[in-house]
């Protein structure tokens, strides 16, 4: 298993289509969920890839954006996607630890699936607002820092 990160502009055309493949996989397909998952942010100046491959195909995966907020730029952590036969190996939390570690002592949020908050608050995350649904599915927005 490899760790990798990036920026779009260093993804080669097979590994970013390997990417949205496996996000499209769960978030689309798996979770019946029809919804615009290329939402145009992939590309933006300062966005990060952290990825997980085994035999260069992507088993985990998270996405690192900078949102701009009143107070200033806050991390935004989303499309955290484990691999149906990569779940329970910890690949979502050793994501998530590498990204937490490379925001630092900025803050960082993210809009949890509902069921998945209290994996998220052993990393720090707490409820920041009401919960919402999108596309059909109960989330909550959380942050750290």
């Amino acid at each position: 298993m490899i760790f990798r990160t990036a920026s779009f502009q260093d993804l080669d055309a097979a590994t970013l289509y390997a990417l949205l493949k496996l996000r499209v996989d769960v978030f689309v397909v798996e979770q019946s969920c029809p919804y615009p998952e290329l939402d145009g942010r992939d590309g933006e100046p300062g966005t990060r890839h952290l990825w997980y491959e085994v035999d260069r195909r992507p088993v985990a995966y998270l996405r690192m954006l900078e949102d701009a907020e009143p107070g200033g730029p806050v991390c935004r952590i989303g499309r955290v996607v484990t691999a149906p036969e990569a779940r329970g190996d910890g690949l979502a939390g050793q994501l998530l630890t590498a990204a937490l570690a490379a925001v630092g002592d900025r803050p960082a949020v993210l809009d949890a699936q509902s069921h998945l908050a209290k994996f998220y608050a052993k990393y720090g995350f707490a409820a920041s607002g009401p919960e919402f649904i999108e596309d059909g599915i109960p989330h909550v927005p959380m942050r750290r820092g």
